[in-house]
């Protein structure tokens, strides 16, 4: 029997914030060194955007993540299909978190594009999945797709003009 309680619970919605914006905090101590030396010697296409809008963006997309993942844990239920669901999430995260040390930290542009891609593919089968339990978790994670879209373009794109 899934777990239905409609009762907001903050310890639990606290550690899952805490968790992926951990996640996206961890990560950015790759790209951070990065955005002034490296990147910023490589050839980005035109919509490429500034620096600054990426941590906002970032913020905001952990924010509706957590939440997202919050309400599906608060429809969980003892089954192998509840395990799959979780095990899809945090495959995702993972190949989020691996991102940023990939292309930022080793600056491998090509590695980044392959891990995005497969990120990609994971956020789609976390939205199938998460709708199984919760539609508005898995609506919570379309601008994270869309946005992964639009960076997946934009990698590559870097990779194209660094070749």
């Amino acid at each position: 029997m899934p777990n239905t309680s409609s009762k907001f619970q903050p310890i639990p919605y606290a550690v899952s914030l805490a968790m992926t914006l951990a996640i996206g905090g961890v990560a950015s101590l790759f790209t951070r060194p990065e955005i002034e030396g490296w990147y910023s010697r490589i050839n980005k296409p035109s919509f490429t955007p500034p620096s600054w809008a990426f941590p906002i963006a970032w913020t905001i997309l952990y924010i509706m993540i957590a939440t997202a993942a919050y309400l599906v844990w608060k429809k969980r239920e003892p089954s192998i299909a509840y395990k799959n669901i979780r095990s899809i999430y945090f495959t995702q995260l993972f190949f989020n978190f691996i991102w940023s040390i990939v292309f930022f930290g080793m600056h491998q542009i090509l590695g980044g594009l392959v891990i995005i891609i497969v990120l990609w593919l994971l956020i789609i089968f976390n939205i199938f999945a998460f709708a199984r339990l919760s539609k508005p978790a898995a609506w919570l994670l379309v601008p994270y797709l869309l946005w992964v879209s639009f960076a997946t373009a934009l990698n590559f794109s870097i990779y194209l003009l660094n070749n």
